[in-house]
């Protein structure tokens, strides 16, 4: 387990923290890739793209899914919600709203992870500040990254590209160049919108098998998101846990 995760403390908050990014399925080998040279092509000219909208992104809200797979006991967990990510002068804000199956707010503000359980009205708060390059590099993972990102911190491929919610993606395969990250995450896969370039879906591969997958919908770029988004709608008996 990376010091990261430690930090974050189990599943329950690098489950939500990673979301942006978080994924399925654990395959012998990456998929089948096009000719090394149409795919090198292609690949350069998607980063590229990525290069030209990071500059203006400012915003990103949509309706998610949460699909998480544990190994060991062959068992599926599905949440479903709103995700909201914003650029401020500080860095990146990121917050979700889980409606099912349990009511639940999860708040990346301040260099803190915030989750609020809303069924026994209490919050657990975690200080990031020492990770915060790297947690608001995952949480900008296909949502805002710039293609020289992705190429700083990862061994990019072009794996093809996939039809996802009627859109042609450029279906990416990343592979970490930190040790620490790999122990964390050894595969990730982005289904990448090429025109927007903005990930439509985030598989992330773990060494135990186990995997996540995010699936976002209803996409809307660079819209005003009120600051009520990213508060805790906590109440007056809300208990406070820091651990």
């Amino acid at each position: 387990m990376s010091q990261l995760q430690r930090l974050l403390g189990l599943r329950e908050s690098s489950r939500f923290l990673f979301i942006l990014v978080l994924l399925a399925g654990v395959a012998a080998g990456w998929p089948c890739v096009p000719s090394a040279a149409q795919s090198g092509d292609d690949l350069n000219s998607v980063l590229a793209k990525m290069n030209a909208t990071a500059g203006k992104f400012k915003s990103a809200e949509a309706d998610v899914e949460f699909e998480t797979y544990q190994k060991v006991i062959d068992e599926k967990d599905l949440q479903k919600g709103r995700i909201y990510f914003r650029r401020t002068g500080k860095g990146v804000e990121a917050a979700i709203d889980l409606t099912s199956p349990a009511p639940k707010q999860v708040v990346y503000k301040d260099e803190k992870v915030s989750i609020y359980d809303k069924k026994i009205d209490q919050v657990t708060e975690r200080d990031v500040s020492k990770y915060k390059g790297q947690v608001e590099a995952f949480l900008s993972l296909g949502i805002g990254a710039s293609g020289d990102d992705l190429k700083r911190s990862y061994e990019v491929t072009l794996a093809g590209w996939e039809t996802v919610q009627g859109v042609k993606t450029a279906k990416l395969a990343l592979v970490p160049k930190d040790e620490k990250t790999r122990n964390t995450y050894n595969k990730i896969m982005l289904w990448l919108d090429p025109d927007r370039s903005i990930a439509l879906q985030q598989q992330f591969f773990e060494p135990s098998g186990d995997y996540r997958v995010v699936r976002y919908s209803d996409m809307k770029l660079n819209s005003k998101i009120s600051d009520d988004v990213f508060r805790l709608k906590t109440t007056g008996h809300t208990k406070l846990v820091r651990p």
